[in-house]
């Protein structure tokens, strides 16, 4: 049951400096190796109003030559 909201995307979220809510756009802030960090940003004000960690599928393998 947990994995159906694991994808969850807002569309709305509640702006402080518009005092209401506003739609959203979500843009990439950081490229990690345990996932992908977004921004949701106000449409209307440009201001953030959240935060969302995509988390990558442990594939990620680190080779060190000499």
């Amino acid at each position: 049951m947990v994995r159906q909201y694991r994808d969850l995307e807002a569309s709305e979220l509640f702006c402080a400096k518009c005092k209401r809510p506003t739609p959203v756009r979500k843009r990439i802030l950081l490229v990690l190796p345990e996932g992908d960090k977004f921004d949701y940003i106000c449409t209307v004000c440009g201001q953030t109003v959240g935060q969302k960690m995509e988390q990558k599928p442990g594939n990620l393998k680190i080779i060190i030559k000499k």
